[in-house]
């Protein structure tokens, strides 16, 4: 059974894996190892590439697995926010989505909700309530 590519089978193995406190508790004991190495190797240009260049490769390599991870923990949410706009009765299918429409209809969309919050703060400020739908 294929529960996603190879990529994304170890993108999100190895993300979980380096997220652990024990990874992160390695990481520092391996800096302090190579901090209290430094007199031993006299703080030499040598001394410091090790960690420059090993940092740099492991910095590279987090970059993608952090954003593979971001990319489907946002992918995730999305489909559970539609699906609370197709479930909700009077919600707006058209809002289904709205991740992947045009900056302009999206601009458009933010403008109409951004006057719906400020005439339901200026009920709030009259004493009114907020809840409920704006549409008739």
């Amino acid at each position: 059974m294929d529960k996603g590519s190879l990529y994304a089978r170890f993108a999100k193995a190895a993300s979980r894996f380096c997220g652990r406190p024990r990874i992160f508790a390695l990481a520092v004991l391996l800096i302090v190892v190579w901090l209290s190495s430094g007199p031993l190797f006299g703080f030499s240009d040598t001394w410091q590439l090790v960690i420059n260049t090993g940092t740099t490769i492991i910095t590279f390599l987090m970059v993608f697995l952090i954003q593979n991870t971001q990319n489907r923990n946002t992918e995730a949410i999305q489909i559970k926010l539609d699906e609370l706009i197709r479930a909700t009765r009077g919600a707006h299918n058209a809002l289904l989505d709205l991740e992947d429409i045009e900056e302009q209809s999206l601009d458009a969309f933010r403008a109409r909700y951004r006057a719906l919050a400020a005439s339901a703060r200026a009920e709030l400020d009259l004493g009114n309530e907020d809840t409920g739908t704006p549409e008739p």
